[in-house]
């Protein structure tokens, strides 16, 4: 391959990667440690043409190529020193995609020459072979005109999360073309849109949909990496899920589903990759940026530079303390916000982002500039709060603007439906995590409620087996946790018992009752209100197939659990009393009204004492949400006032009276709903103050309070 010498023109060093201006287009690359770069342009027949880079201005190398335009494929070739004991992995053999590309064409087929070194990776030489013809390229685009639609800005007390999969959504949806399906056009298509909204939630988090590749060791087995958590390129949508090809088409398909959920109130969260890349560690193959400049992006050993530290679990942790790396992070989430449309971001093992040397640091670069920035810091921002390095867990430490995903709260409502738990932890989960998330100034909805997520068990499985069943996933069943905290209601498996049945159904019922009513936001796994089961894989990363599809056959237990979901998130949306902005203060609240805004109860009447949150065997609980006590306003300042309602709570075997708080608190209750009857008509109930009512085994029952 011969080089053009006549070179590009010097171009300028920002907005880095390729941007074009209607005569030509400008190409930038950061590259610090590097001492030449060949920018690679490929015509439709696959030739490649290099050009040199000339010109270096702050690390960044850049140049202009007149009368280049959109649908140009590219690449670049970086020259540097090669010395992995030292960080330094260049190698101009191996094309590199651009990290800033707006969209990315072709396959990678781990063919040899696409790694970097032949022999020991860390003692080994570079491999000479090209990897051109066994890469991606990165693609040229026109520039985004922005937004040009009204965004629906849910606040957050209003806000229902609706956790997704764009291809495991929609690939087995009857009412989607064959041709739709599995892409974001199936995604936005009317019958799916149709169910979101008639099921009530505000917001989809897509699983990753920024372009990635799947690990050479998991391609070995014959299988995918369907969740995606193993991204190339932080500003391409992933062709997996495009119908309109890998052109550029991506981009526009992607930005009509945003703009079609906008149109119907529902607002798109991006779950997002910035702690690792797909390069993996010092075996795996040069894609991007360990050939651009793996020390000026990863994170690696002080002592050795050729070993990657990996708070990830993935082989590497992208360096988010260097200023390039920031910027790279903030450049990919403002152009999602303001090109794509995106509302909000739910950020990867978020722990390993904000390490300064080894410890997680709160008041770390990450942190800042996602703090001050005025377009991001408008937006949802949800803290996946851990990472697998040492003191990773920080459930509760993430600073103002950020939300979590509240992994305390899935622990204590799994344990309490299994049997498990005390109620003094369920407690402060049902009211909103006020020891978790009050005393730095944050408010309920800090708390991303969840029970099941993409990793682990779905609802249904979660009452269906005791033990993870991975052997799908060719990995011997060691994959994934066994920390399950699931219950099989007395048969492992999938059953024909009626009774075993029914138990689970209304296990399903009492989890998704106990996750819609308890303080917080409300994160709800796709298919878990249609009983969709991955018939016990809890790590189904690698299953795309009807493993990890959701099933639109609705068999009549699942009709029956969709309108039990439908009719709790209405019952949510109309009443604010479950959509409090502010904690509870547990004691009244109005000095003409004795009653507080919220009360425990033990089974027999008797607000709750110390000793009764301490009693390990207790399983019974009361909890009085007062409607006349609320301390929100509107935003014209006018007082909220709603019914009140009395929640019980009892995880256990064997049927119990209850006796209902009278005066003060209600004259009389109605019933809204009861899960071990689920048929049961909102008020069509009804029980004085004071008097007892039964509650079935493993049920939930909501009262409502009234004066007549």
């Amino acid at each position: 391959m011969s080089v053009d010498t006549s070179g590009p023109w010097p171009g300028h060093p920002f907005p880095l990667g390729a941007t074009w201006d209607g005569d030509g287009v400008n190409f930038s690359l950061w590259s610090p440690h590097a001492i030449g770069v060949d920018l690679c342009l490929f015509d439709e027949a696959g030739n490649e043409r290099r050009l040199l880079l000339e010109e270096s201005t702050y690390h960044v190398w850049h140049g202009y190529v007149p009368n280049v335009g959109p649908g140009q494929r590219y690449g670049f070739r970086v020259h540097g020193p090669w010395n992995p004991l030292a960080g330094h992995r260049f190698n101009p053999a191996k094309l590199l995609m651009d990290p800033y590309a707006r969209a990315y064409s072709g396959q990678v087929d781990y063919d040899q020459a696409l790694y970097g070194h032949t022999g020991d990776a860390a003692r080994g030489w570079p491999d000479p072979r090209d990897s051109a013809p066994h890469t991606l390229r990165s693609v040229v685009l026109a520039r985004s005109t922005g937004l040009s639609h009204t965004r629906p800005r849910v606040p957050w007390e209003d806000t229902v999360i609706y956790e997704l999969h764009v291809r495991g959504f929609t690939m087995r949806h009857p009412e989607v073309p064959d041709h739709l399906r599995g892409t974001y056009s199936g995604l936005a298509h009317p019958a799916v849109i149709d169910h979101l909204v008639g099921l009530g939630v505000t917001s989809v988090e897509l699983l990753p949909v920024h372009h990635m590749v799947t690990e050479p060791t998991i391609a070995a087995r014959g299988l995918p990496n369907y969740w995606g958590y193993n991204t190339l390129g932080y500003f391409a949508p992933d062709s997996r899920f495009s119908s309109r090809g890998d052109a550029g088409g991506q981009v526009e398909e992607f930005r009509d589903m945003v703009a079609a959920l906008h149109a119907a109130g529902i607002e798109v969260i991006l779950d997002v990759v910035y702690n690792h890349t797909a390069e993996g560690g010092a075996d795996g193959p040069t894609l991007s940026f360990r050939g651009i400049d793996n020390r000026g992006y990863y994170r690696l050993a002080q002592d050795d530079g050729s070993r990657y530290v990996d708070y990830t679990g993935c082989g590497n942790t992208l360096d988010a303390r260097q200023p390039a790396m920031l910027q790279m992070l903030m450049d990919s989430l403002r152009y999602w916000a303001l090109d794509m449309g995106v509302d909000g971001f739910r950020f990867d093992l978020a722990s390993a982002l904000a390490r300064s040397m080894h410890d997680v640091d709160q008041l770390s670069s990450f942190m800042s500039v996602i703090h001050q920035d005025p377009v991001i810091n408008q937006l949802k921002l949800i803290a996946e709060p851990w990472d697998i390095g040492a003191g990773g867990y920080q459930v509760g430490n993430f600073p103002p603007l950020w939300t979590e995903w509240n992994g305390r709260y899935r622990d204590a409502v799994r344990d309490l439906w299994r049997g498990a738990g005390n109620l003094g932890e369920l407690g402060y989960r049902l009211s909103g995590s006020s020891d978790l998330y009050q005393d730095d100034g944050r408010r309920p909805f800090a708390s991303i409620n969840f029970i099941t997520a993409h990793d682990g068990f779905t609802m249904r499985d979660l009452f269906t087996y005791n033990h993870k069943h991975n052997e799908a996933n060719k990995e011997q069943n060691r994959d994934g946790t066994d920390d399950n905290r699931s219950w099989n209601c007395g048969v492992e498996g999938e059953t024909d018992d009626g009774a075993v049945i029914a138990l689970r159904n209304r296990q399903i019922r009492n989890a998704l009752a106990t996750l819609v009513l308890s303080a917080g936001v409300p994160m709800i796994t796709a298919g878990d209100e249609l009983r969709r089961t991955q018939h016990g894989n809890n790590n189904a990363y690698c299953q795309d197939n009807e493993i990890s599809w959701m099933d639109w056959k609705l068999d009549p237990e699942a009709e029956s659990l969709l309108g039990f979901t439908s009719r709790l998130l209405e019952l949510r949306a109309k009443a604010p009393v479950f959509r409090q902005r502010s904690f509870f203060v547990g004691a009244p609240t109005d000095v003409e009204n004795p009653v507080s805004d919220l009360a425990w109860f033990r089974p027999d009447g008797g607000l709750m004492g110390p000793d009764d949150w301490n009693r390990h065997d207790a399983r019974t609980l009361g909890m009085f949400l007062n409607g006349d006590q609320i301390r929100n306003r509107t935003m014209r300042g006018e007082r909220i006032v709603d019914d009140s309602y009395l929640l019980w709570i009892h995880a256990a075997d064997g049927d119990l009276e209850v006796r209902l708080p009278g005066p003060p608190w209600a004259e009389r209750y109605q019933v809204v709903f009861d899960t071990a009857r689920p048929d049961l008509p909102d008020g069509s109930e009804t029980l004085d103050g004071g008097a007892s009512r039964p509650l079935s085994a493993w049920s939930t029952v909501l009262l409502r309070a009234t004066s007549t």
